[in-house]
């Protein structure tokens, strides 16, 4: 037999036993020696009943330029006030507590709800209460009247690994109930532009849109993650998908369940990235880390004895790769408990441990300055910082008070004081501490910038 002969007959050979596999799969028995094939069928059962679709509606002011101008209102009828439109959001969401009736899902689902309306799989349609949600999570909690609900298992705290099959449960697309598999394909993931503190599942189980706050479960079909987001530069799965993890999630809910807020933590250091002449000059190894430049006085960092040129390289469970992914993992810490902090030291590792400290996120101008009065100030959503922008929001000023006496208007963003940046609401309330003389505010408005001068 010639070479080219044995070729062709190891083709023809390889060719039939595929052809035979194909037939084979596609009429496999239902047993095998008395044993049913496995089905995930069984533990579905179990957990689709506490899966539901989650439908809201958002009034939205709109007004109508021309509605400005008295010409127009005249003659074509035009109202003065905004008109209104009614903005509409589906998605999905899980039943973690039957007693209480209490669903969690994700912040962009019902962000900003006039009525939410829950759907559960058995087809009962029931009004939600708004329980409160966390923008920079993308985590929201909802209460519905809590008659014949199933809820579904939480997992164990850090079960999960790469590798493991995952189960994703929700309502893509509006099209009802819909179960994809996969496994998990990384831990930990971050750096996702546009979204707030990060640190997600990543699975190849198909998530659509529609998807959006369902449940991803194990084999046991245990709770280990909230459904929220996929890549995809065409709008659809590409196998990619990314889902908060449950520890996250149930830490989350039990703050809003507690305070109706999140209260996140700080450090309170500065710090910054390591470039090649800092490595050299630090005696690194590499430049994995964040150096700190500046630690405030009698906070946590302070009280650990935490050192200006100190590089962290680990808190909790996060290994810090550069200055924002201290900035994540500090943010994702729940306040008022211990954590392991690693830092390398003058070249050597050391271990100690901080407590996270509680930083308000909002205040009222009149705690700050009497300039202020009569204003409240907010902390900027993480996803805002994350391109680059500093400084605080003003989220309400009354009418006739001191601070609108002097200029300053609701969503107005202050980004310097005395012609200073300032970094976030902590940081203006300590320059704060010893009024000056003169308040000059740097303030962005739309898309312009103007100084204000406060009396």
């Amino acid at each position: 037999m010639s070479g080219l002969q044995s070729v062709l007959l190891r083709s023809v050979i390889a060719l039939a036993w595929l052809l035979f596999g194909v037939c084979a799969s596609a009429a496999l028995p239902a047993e095998v020696d008395g044993q049913p094939l496995p089905s995930l069928a069984p533990m579905l059962e179990r957990v689709t009943p506490a899966v539901v679709n989650i439908h809201s509606r958002t009034r939205v002011r709109v007004r109508n330029p021309l509605a400005d101008d008295p010409f127009f209102r005249h003659f074509f009828g035009l109202p003065a006030m905004p008109q209104e439109r009614v903005q509409q959001s589906l998605g999905s969401g899980v039943i973690v507590d039957a007693e209480q009736g209490l669903v969690l899902t994700n912040n962009h689902v019902v962000e900003g709800a006039d009525d939410i309306q829950v759907t559960l799989a058995d087809g009962r349609t029931l009004s939600a209460e708004f329980v409160g949600s966390d923008p920079d999570t993308d985590v929201a909690l909802v209460r519905v009247p809590a008659e014949r609900l199933s809820a579904v298992r939480w997992s164990d705290q850090h079960s999960l690994r790469v590798g493991d099959f995952v189960v994703a449960v929700g309502n893509p697309f509006g099209l009802g109930q819909t179960v994809t598999s996969g496994i998990v394909s990384a831990l930990g993931r971050q750096g996702l532009s546009g979204l707030g503190y990060q640190n997600f599942i990543q699975t190849d189980a198909s998530i659509n849109p529609g998807n959006s706050g369902g449940a991803l479960v194990n084999l046991r079909g245990e709770l280990v993650g909230i459904n929220t987001a996929i890549y995809s530069p065409s709008g659809g799965n590409v196998g990619i998908g990314f889902a908060i993890p449950i520890e996250l999630a149930r830490e989350v809910m039990r703050q809003l369940l507690a305070f109706g807020e999140v209260r996140r933590g700080s450090l309170g250091i500065q710090t910054q990235d390591i470039d090649a002449a800092m490595a050299q000059w630090l005696e690194l190894k590499d430049r994995r880390g964040a150096v700190i430049t500046r630690v405030q006085e009698d906070s946590p960092a302070d009280r650990a004895g935490l050192k200006p040129g100190d590089v962290v390289v680990r808190l909790g469970d996060s290994v810090i790769s550069d200055r924002q992914a201290l900035h994540n993992a500090e943010g994702l810490l729940p306040v008022e408990r211990p954590v392991q902090l690693e830092i390398l030291r003058e070249g050597q590792r050391q271990r100690l441990q901080v407590v996270v400290q509680a930083k308000a996120s909002s205040l009222s101008g009149e705690s700050l300055d009497a300039r202020l009065a009569g204003s409240k100030l907010v902390e900027l959503p993480e996803r805002l910082r994350q391109r680059g922008v500093r400084g605080v929001r003003v989220d309400q000023v009354a009418e006739g008070s001191r601070a609108a006496l002097n200029g300053l208007r609701e969503g107005d963003l202050i980004v310097a004081l005395n012609r200073r940046e300032f970094e976030d609401l902590d940081a203006l309330r300590k320059d704060l501490q010893r009024p000056p003389r003169q308040l000059l505010l740097t303030v962005v408005r739309g898309r312009g910038a103007l100084l204000l001068l406060a009396e």
